[in-house]
């Protein structure tokens, strides 16, 4: 059964559901049993939650032979583990929350919840959400289920995996340099990221909270589309919720693009990008502008400082966030101390991995006495400056198109002895973060095997015309129905 729902749209699998053509445990059941039979290659969970799974399954079942429950009841999703779930662990991927049991749950989780979807565990991701290939996990590095060789992208990459090989319908993932985008482009998936402020931070374990943001990884844009509406709104817990109405993304999904505006950026389409991937995001354009829309090439002068900037602010706010985790009220405890100066050196030591022991040193330097003003308020000027790139673009076009990522999915250990490289990764993604865009990545035509994204970019909440887009781009084409050899 399972195998036959693997193409459908969430809508549909949902409505036979209402249909009782099988229940909701028949559904989770199959869905766990996937699980156990492919994590052991791919790595994409921490916690798996089959009992309270299959008892979510049955209050399903029973709400659903009322006719009742909300749009989502009894699709089976997962969380990244950056997600407060109570009583169930919230690692972070981190030795420092091994033990973190969650005692509330975040707002995103209460929203998909009240809408009736199924939690079947908690997904793998880089610690504390600092990576772009899943690799700096406490509890290993995730495989891509295009080639298990393969990185999957990061930092939402056990999300990745898990929809790609069909472990679950869709999955909950964080975006703070790209790491919704940036996975989705590596497997094949449809993810969004939407305006800061869009969802609830509260409840999601911060790592730099001026940027992170909570979005969807998922197979098209209409699966997305659905699973935003339920998580998004406004959070009187959280400070920087945007009080903004939510509009129905599934309702604007097939307006016609006639008269759309499209801008490509030429800092975008530079000598670094491959040239296959390059060919792609032709073909994809070609596609949109047979539907009507109009290709216009714009500038975005300063994203290449997107990168130097984004790596000082970023560290900046991870060091200050980070600093709770000392061993007294949070986090790892270092047995025996000899005193408070070692169970905070140690505590730390053994908590933390060296990625994120690397970001606190950076950041603690610029926000330090002396190099406040020569990298941290220079950045913050930076970013400013990107910021106004994307308002003057926004003047003259609709929606900005380009890569998601400079080369496909790259081989395990390929590029962890070199941060720079690795940060790289990001390039195209970070400066929608640095200015609170939404952003998001659909599959093109692959590159020798592997998928490749487009991303779009949208002004401040304009995520409905984002995903109206895609299910354009969606409607004439079909690499976004391409599935792994794992997701069978």
């Amino acid at each position: 059964m399972i195998d036959q729902t693997l193409g459908e749209p969430i809508a549909e699998l949902a409505a036979r559901l209402r249909r009782r053509e099988f229940s909701s445990r028949e559904l989770t059941a199959e869905f766990l049993a996937r699980i156990e039979r492919h994590e052991p290659l791919l790595n994409s969970f921490i916690t798996v939650t089959p009992e309270t799974a299959l008892a979510a399954a049955d209050a399903a079942d029973q709400q659903l032979a009322r006719d009742a429950g909300g749009p989502l009841t009894g699709v089976p999703i997962a969380h990244k583990d950056i997600f407060c779930t109570k009583g169930v662990r919230t690692s972070c991927a981190s030795r420092m929350l091994n033990d973190f049991i969650a005692p509330y749950n975040a707002t995103v989780v209460n929203r998909l919840q009240d809408a009736g979807a199924i939690s079947l565990g908690k997904t793998n991701m880089d610690e504390f959400a600092m990576g772009s290939s899943n690799e700096t996990s406490w509890y290993g590095p995730v495989k891509n289920p295009w080639d298990p060789t393969r990185v999957p992208g990061g930092s939402s990459g056990g999300s990745a995996a898990a929809v790609a090989a069909g472990l679950c319908m869709a999955a909950t993932g964080t975006d703070t340099g790209g790491s919704i985008r940036q996975p989705a482009a590596f497997c094949g998936l449809t993810g969004i990221k939407p305006t800061y402020g869009r969802c609830s931070r509260w409840g999601m374990i911060a790592f730099a909270s001026s940027l992170d943001q909570a979005g969807v990884l998922a197979r098209n844009a209409a699966d997305a589309a659905l699973i935003l509406r339920a998580m998004a709104g406004f959070d009187p817990y959280d400070s920087t919720s945007a009080d903004e109405p939510v509009p129905d993304y599934q309702a604007d999904l097939n307006a016609p693009l006639q008269g759309l505006r499209i801008g490509l950026p030429k800092e975008f389409m530079n000598p670094e990008l491959d040239t296959r991937i390059a060919a792609a995001v032709e073909d994809a354009i070609k596609l949109l502008r047979q539907q009507g829309a109009q290709l216009k090439e714009i500038s975005l002068p300063n994203s290449a400082l997107s990168v130097p900037a984004y790596y000082v602010v970023a560290p900046a706010e991870c060091s200050s966030n980070l600093a709770r985790f000392d061993g007294v009220r949070y986090g790892h405890r270092a047995a025996d101390p000899a005193d408070l100066d070692d169970l905070y050196k140690r505590s730390r030591g053994e908590g933390f991995g060296p990625e994120v022991k690397r970001r606190i040193m950076i950041g603690t330097y610029v926000l330090s006495a002396g190099y406040y003003d020569a990298y941290y308020r220079k950045a913050q000027q930076i970013r400013r400056l990107i910021k106004q790139d994307f308002q003057r673009a926004f003047a003259e076009v609709d929606v900005i198109l380009g890569p998601t990522a400079p080369t496909t999915a790259f081989a395990l250990g390929a590029k962890t002895a070199d941060p720079v490289a690795m940060y790289l990764n990001d390039i195209y993604t970070i400066s929608a973060n640095l200015a609170g865009l939404p952003g998001m990545s659909v599959p093109i035509a692959p590159v020798g095997g592997l998928p490749v994204g487009l991303q779009l970019i949208g002004d401040y909440f304009a995520e409905a015309r984002l995903l109206n887009v895609a299910h354009q781009l969606q409607q004439v084409s079909d690499w976004h129905l391409a599935r792994p050899e794992q997701a069978h």
